[in-house]
């Protein structure tokens, strides 16, 4: 079976100022000055490697801060890593941050075709699956309304309505089914269920174990940036939680 996703050595490194500087005149001042800033680095991955197989579900597991946040955002395009590659085949629908792709100042309607092209979709392929969207959402009449007047759960509906009705290749999920009520969580985990019986990869983050094993047939744990372990999730997460 091919790879959707080859993860090559990957590491990614983060400066954090060690100072810190009120507002943007005093940092101007100091620049002007050749008064550095002091830096601190982070590695929030250090020399990663993993496949993911085309229809695989495969999630990434670890602490909190253990960089698979940072590892998804790679894998997705939003974040460039400092050494290493990842090549992925197929189209990504990325569910990482709330709201993250929406204008909040457009109305529900509005972001559905705007995102919808983002992934590459015409309007006439998103006007076919609008009614679609908006059903599985559960928004009715507030599809009409700005999402910035939304609750994060509504936003969460919104977000993985438009990422799964239009069946990207590559789904990659971030705790968004931990939000909402426990009906729409089981709701979305029966729409991932049905997208991977049909050839969709999912590469999921969660904090619930019981949606891991559920889900996953194989996951990675990272700590602190790095690779422990690439296998069977069951023997992943028994070996995360015997960690001293």
């Amino acid at each position: 079976m091919k790879n959707a996703v080859e993860v090559r050595n990957v590491s990614m490194r983060f400066n954090l100022a060690r100072e810190r500087v009120d507002n943007l005149k005093e940092y101007i001042v100091r620049v002007l000055k050749g008064q550095a800033i002091a830096v601190d680095e982070f590695w929030a991955l250090r020399d990663v490697s993993f496949n993911v197989q085309q229809g695989e579900s495969f999630a990434l597991i670890g602490a909190n801060g253990s960089g698979k946040s940072t590892m998804l955002k790679i894998i997705s395009g939003i974040l460039t890593p400092t050494t290493g590659s990842v090549q992925v085949q197929g189209n990504i629908a990325p569910l990482i941050e709330l709201g993250a792709g929406f204008d909040m100042e457009l109305t529900g309607r509005e972001n559905i075709f705007m995102n919808g092209a983002i992934l590459g979709f015409s309007k006439r392929e998103m006007q076919e699956k609008y009614a679609e969207i908006v059903d599985f959402s559960e928004l009715g009449e507030f599809i009409e309304v700005p999402v910035k007047n939304y609750s994060s759960g509504m936003i969460a509906r919104l977000g993985f309505s438009c990422a799964t009705t239009v069946r990207p290749e590559i789904l990659i999920v971030d705790e968004i089914l931990g939000v909402g009520d426990h009906r729409f969580q089981e709701k979305c985990s029966k729409r991932m269920e049905d997208m991977m019986s049909s050839g969709t990869t999912v590469i999921l983050v969660s904090h619930s174990e019981a949606d891991v094993e559920r889900i996953c047939k194989k996951a990675a744990w990272l700590d602190k940036g790095h690779l422990m372990f690439v296998g069977d999730t069951q023997a992943g997460i028994a070996q995360y939680n015997a960690r001293g």
